[in-house]
């Protein structure tokens, strides 16, 4: 009964522990909190994984240090005749939709139209090129904003000279937003659809830009309305104002194929087998260059403590979400019903464990389980999901503290009382067992079976007359730490030392099958003791003409009442009943049948026929008016306890 309750109350502390840690660790996870702790381990997990697959549908025109280097003396302002170069041969080459990655908000004719006389005439027809392939519909031009987008004055479109040169003079159509999403810590994790809020914008619509710049070019590359609320793009149904979604990055600066602005440029550009690859693939022409400042923080480029790794240019960071757009690749946050249901489960393990292990194995185990969580979250982020690890870790430990903070409160105090009441008197391997079980000792008493053993001090109040107080208590210790060593060997418990009398229990305080047994062997381990420790005696008061030291033992199971005796004050753990006072009336008797070991009848037959006999009598105990046959102990066959 007691060990049910026991039991009770311990699964119902494991559920309150359980539930509590996970209703504050998803309570912070919900809330952001531990948003910092999952982005840097998922960034980990983006340089850990490297490169993650080929881009099939993304091609990167660069402005890079090479084409720099070629037009040394060209303000970037002129580059618009080469730019209407490279669009058309791409156009040529098969390309479907071409998305230019840089502002053009002045042009070269509006800009040397300002100085006037000579040089206004010849800008007049400078850009007219480049306005052709603008026309064309199959280039898709950048802007940004600053503030909230909610007026016309918050957009930085293309020059109107562009922007008159669109087909239509749709700015939604073929003018897109450049703007990154910053986490706030200045990483860029996520990308939105539609970078400005549509309450923000609604007063606007028609006049300004709404798609992100990937997001436009996929919807052009899909042949689809840019107007619409929402597309199936890569077998995914994405909705213009869906909540931001994690970039699914290819790997880290560099994976996107790419060529060079001045490879493009060269006269046999359309056979070179680099710009014939980019047939059927969207392509997005924009600086690499590190002169041009283009360059962000991604997940390759943070550290887990110090340092910083390579910078990702804009056009490729663009080119990482138009190709999962294009692919239907994404990177999907741990479903919540899914997310909860482990959360709960995984708590309550380590809950169950941290309750059964002791403190410190319980905190070795959290620790040891930190690493097995980040290794499951890769796995998991192989396969598309972002399962937010810091809250699992921290159910984890608010279990562990919860469990920590009950046992120094009531159950840990417990045990210590358990332990400070037999940790003395039986062996360590009885006190975890006894603590295992879930029962408790209380005031009072149970029936129970065991084999008590007695044993006495032959010729003590002579040697004690012999001796003065100091030198016999040092004797007595020193026989009772020998004494003691194999009866708690062989499990038993060790009830009180009376004068120079030993009483000791097997199978006390919990239940021992081969209590018999192992109460028979330690009485000959103990008669060893005694016979070495006759030696040390000898030597030790050489001098003081000391009957030789020996000892009686007295053997005898069968029922008796243990617990807790005495009064809610003072109580003492202990057997009383008939087989604890026939057990010391055998001891008694050793001296008068003239042996060492003097065990019952219902002692030899309980412990088997290993047990060695010398004679046998029937003989009449004091208090007890049926005769008992006893019988003189010899040894065991084996000689050792059985494993």
């Amino acid at each position: 009964m007691l060990e049910r309750l026991g039991r009770g109350r311990r699964f119902y502390w494991l559920v309150f522990f359980a539930l509590t840690a996970c209703l504050a660790a998803e309570t912070l996870q919900r809330g952001g909190a531990l948003n910092p702790l999952d982005q840097r381990l998922q960034d980990f997990w983006f340089q850990w994984q490297g490169k993650r697959a080929e881009a099939r549908h993304v091609g990167i025109v660069a402005l890079d240090e090479d084409t720099l280097a070629a037009y040394p003396d060209d303000p970037m302002i002129f580059w618009t005749d080469r730019l209407a170069v490279a669009v058309a041969r791409l156009r040529q080459a098969g390309v479907k939709v071409i998305g230019l990655d840089m502002l053009l908000s002045i042009s070269p004719e509006r800009w040397l139209g300002k100085l006037g006389g000579d040089l206004q005439q010849a800008a007049r027809d400078y850009d007219r090129v480049f306005r052709e392939q603008v026309n064309s519909g199959q280039l898709v031009l950048a802007s940004t904003r600053s503030g909230s987008g909610g007026r016309e004055t918050d957009y930085l479109l293309p020059s109107p000279d562009y922007l008159l040169a669109l087909p239509d003079f749709d700015i939604p159509g073929y003018v897109a937003l450049a703007d990154l999403l910053d986490e706030g810590d200045g990483v860029i994790r996520r990308y939105l659809m539609a970078p400005v809020a549509v309450a923000d914008r609604r007063p606007l619509e028609g006049s300004v830009p709404v798609l992100g710049l990937p997001s436009l070019i996929a919807v052009r590359v899909g042949g689809m309305n840019p107007r619409g609320t929402s597309w199936v793009l890569g077998g995914r149904r994405m909705e213009r104002e869906q909540p931001p979604e994690p970039i699914p990055y290819m790997g880290p600066p560099g994976t996107f194929p790419r060529i060079s602005l001045k490879q493009l440029l060269a006269d046999d550009a359309l056979n070179d087998p680099n710009v014939i690859a980019l047939r059927g693939k969207a392509v997005l022409i924009g600086a690499t260059a590190a002169g041009l400042n283009d360059e962000h923080f991604t997940p390759y480029a943070t550290r887990l403590f110090s340092g910083r790794g390579i910078l990702m240019s804009g056009v490729e960071l663009h080119a990482n979400v138009l190709e999962a757009l294009l692919a239907g690749e994404r990177m999907q946050p741990l479903e919540n019903g899914l997310r909860v249901f482990t959360l709960l489960l995984l708590t309550a393990l380590a809950a169950a464990a941290f309750v059964a292990l002791p403190v410190w194995a319980g905190a070795l185990l959290w620790s040891l389980h930190l690493p097995i969580l980040a290794l499951a979250g890769f796995l998991a982020f192989r396969f598309g999901i972002l399962v937010p690890v810091s809250v699992y870790a921290l159910a984890t430990a608010l279990a562990l503290l919860g469990v920590l903070g009950w046992r120094l409160t009531g159950e840990e105090r417990e045990r210590s009382r358990v332990r400070q009441m037999f940790g003395r008197y039986v062996s360590d391997q009885v006190v975890e067992a006894l603590l295992k079980s879930g029962t408790r000792p209380e005031l009072g008493g149970q029936s129970q079976t065991v084999t008590v053993l007695f044993s006495d001090i032959r010729n003590f109040t002579t040697i004690s007359e012999r001796l003065n107080a100091k030198e016999v208590v040092e004797m007595l210790n020193t026989y009772f730490e020998r004494a003691c060593a194999p009866l708690l060997a062989e499990g038993g418990s060790i009830d009180k030392f009376i004068g120079d009398a030993i009483m000791v229990e097997f199978g006390s305080p919990l239940p021992l099958a081969d209590h018999a047994i192992r109460g028979i062997r330690a009485a000959i381990a103990l008669q060893a003791v005694a016979e070495e420790f006759a030696a040390w005696m000898a030597k030790r008061f050489a001098d003081r003409d000391l009957p030789k030291f020996a000892v009686g033992i007295g053997l005898h199971s069968g029922e008796a009442v243990i617990g807790n005796i005495g009064s809610p004050t003072r109580m003492e753990f202990t057997a009383i009943g008939d087989t604890v006072n026939l057990a010391s009336r055998l001891e008694g008797m050793t001296k008068e049948i003239g042996c060492v070991i003097l065990a019952s009848e219902t002692t030899v037959v309980e412990a088997g026929r290993e047990v060695v006999c010398g004679r046998s009598e029937v003989v009449k105990v004091k208090g007890r008016e049926e005769a008992v046959r006893v019988f003189e102990v010899l040894n065991v066959e084996g000689g050792e306890k059985d494993a």
